[in-house]
């Protein structure tokens, strides 16, 4: 007798969940090398990486969370070193307002002999956007990463959110990190498709149509300057889909968390995945 459509159905969702990564065995190998403290969780940024308004209020608030979300907090918060969450800010832990690839460039190792981190998440490109030409971009971002992969220190990319006035350029930047990351198997967070995804026609908050919003507090995923995501009022901390597509440092930070959760569920502490 066949099997009913179902448990066929079931079966198949069931080996697809469970299918890895692309990158989890180049990242195994990655970690393999690393001889630092487990829990260490860089981020490498510009000044929309060095806020508070990222990563550090993960910690207080989650409103309208997922069981999934919730669960990657538990795993996060069990793993990560507390001081990661709010003190890894600043210049010495590289992230600072304005700041291009070629400061990481410049800095890396200084940053890599101090943190000495396990996993390093890496965002620049906003500034970068007038300041420097894609091919330097492309090349810088890539020494930058063959450093930390040398320490043993695994990297999640990261796509810049997309810019007001610059969303071709922007797109361009996206795209770059998306073959690095592919290129070098490593994490991909998608930051800039995911802001497309859920805002295709109106990220930009400085349309016409939120004209009477000011500076962070827009309802949409990029704040009144066009440049930084914002934090609408209403919506911060809250992980509800309406928030996700409504506050651009509420999704970031949703972002980061799955993806870190990813790396530390199937490499760090595979048991956890289970």
């Amino acid at each position: 007798m066949k099997p009913p459509i179902v448990l066929i159905l079931s079966v198949a969702l069931h080996c697809a969940a469970a299918e890895p990564p692309a990158w989890l065995d180049t990242v195994k190998e990655i970690h393999a090398r690393f001889k630092g403290t487990p829990g260490t969780f860089a981020q490498f940024g510009d000044s929309i990486t060095v806020t508070m308004a990222f990563w550090t209020p993960l910690q207080y608030e989650r409103k309208n969370a997922s069981p999934e979300m919730e669960a990657a907090f538990k795993r996060v918060s069990a793993y990560m070193k507390p001081e990661c969450w709010r003190a890894w800010k600043g210049p010495e832990f590289g992230s600072e307002g304005g700041m291009t690839i070629a400061w990481a460039h410049q800095n890396i190792d200084k940053w890599l002999k101090k943190l000495n981190p396990e996993v390093a998440l890496i965002m620049f490109g906003t500034n970068d956007l007038r300041q420097i030409q894609p091919a330097e971009y492309e090349q810088k971002t890539r020494e930058v990463v063959k450093k930390c992969l040398e320490n043993g220190t695994i990297v999640i990319l990261s796509t810049i959110p997309p810019r007001s006035g610059m969303a071709r350029q922007s797109k361009g930047s996206a795209d770059i990190v998306r073959k690095i990351a592919a290129e070098l198997k490593l994490p991909l967070c998608d930051y800039f498709a995911e802001c497309l995804k859920r805002r295709p026609d109106d990220w930009d908050g400085t349309l016409d149509k939120f004209k009477d919003h000011k500076g962070y507090d827009v309802q949409t995923l990029i704040s009144a300057d066009g440049v930084h995501p914002s934090t609408a009022k209403e919506f911060q901390n809250d992980y509800s889909e309406t928030g996700l597509k409504t506050s651009g440092y509420t999704l970031r930070n949703y972002l980061v968390l799955m993806s870190y959760d990813e790396v530390i569920k199937s490499v760090l502490q595979p048991a956890s995945g289970k």
